[in-house]
């Protein structure tokens, strides 16, 4: 029973630590990524569908990303969803393939990008905490129903406490890599 709820515990703060990955991955450096456009969505004949499924999309050069649509008639379309996109990008078409320049962050807009990559960081650890918050009750649950002793307890919950640790490292990593991104020019 207190393996189960381990286990279930470093799952849940897995999954934690892959929104955070993929949240930081649609943040903006100044350096081009394919990642960048992976939340476009392109209407496709009437569906709505993501951009990496209607077009190629190739890093050029390390400011620049090249979009290669698979149809002709989806130039358009591509072009108007990149546009209208939160990233702030202008792409130029030449013919059927568009090229998307990524200009340069300001410092002041570093700066933002920042503070928001580190509310991020604190809305995973947050969640992290709370899985640890929900075990601890679990275990404290069994304790009462006499299904486990207070050793046992205890044990579980300074394994669970580890879990816990190790995983905020593991944010604090992530946040540390994506702000010395930020900060390069």
């Amino acid at each position: 029973m207190i393996e189960e709820l381990k286990k279930d515990a470093e799952t849940r703060m897995g999954k934690s630590i892959e929104n955070l990955r993929t949240d930081l991955s649609k943040l903006r450096t100044g350096r081009a990524h394919t990642s960048l456009l992976d939340h476009i969505t392109v209407d496709y004949y009437g569906s709505t569908v993501p951009l990496n499924q209607v077009a190629n999309i190739n890093v050029s050069d390390p400011r620049t990303l090249t979009v290669t649509p698979w149809e002709k008639p989806m130039v358009q379309a591509i072009e108007k969803a990149i546009m209208n996109s939160d990233l702030g990008l202008n792409p130029s078409t030449a013919g059927e393939v568009i090229r998307v320049p990524l200009p340069m962050l300001t410092e002041e807009r570093r700066k933002d990008m920042i503070r928001i990559v580190r509310q991020e960081g604190e809305n995973c650890r947050v969640a992290i905490r709370n899985i640890r918050r929900d075990v601890n009750s679990d275990l404290k649950a069994l304790l009462k129903e006499k299904e486990i002793t207070e050793d046992e307890e205890r044990k579980a919950e300074e394994a669970v406490q580890k879990i816990t640790d190790k995983y905020i490292a593991e944010v604090d990593k992530l946040l540390a890599e994506k702000e010395k991104d930020l900060m390069e020019i």
